[in-house]
């Protein structure tokens, strides 16, 4: 299995090419779902493709 299943917000952020404060406010807004795990704040592979399709979706209609 090579896909990463969860990223760091900046990680997050390079892949969707955001900056780290504008995933915060995704995040905050509940645009994108994410998770702790310790002190730390993840976002699974899940929640980024989700985000991507619900603005594809938008997109088209």
């Amino acid at each position: 299995m090579n896909q990463q299943l969860m990223y760091r917000v900046t990680e997050a952020a390079h892949v969707l090419r955001l900056s780290r404060s504008a995933i915060y406010e995704l995040i905050r807004s509940g645009q994108i779902r994410s998770v702790t795990v310790g002190r730390s704040r993840r976002i699974t592979h899940n929640a980024l493709t989700e985000y991507i399709e619900r603005l594809e979706e938008e997109a088209a209609a």
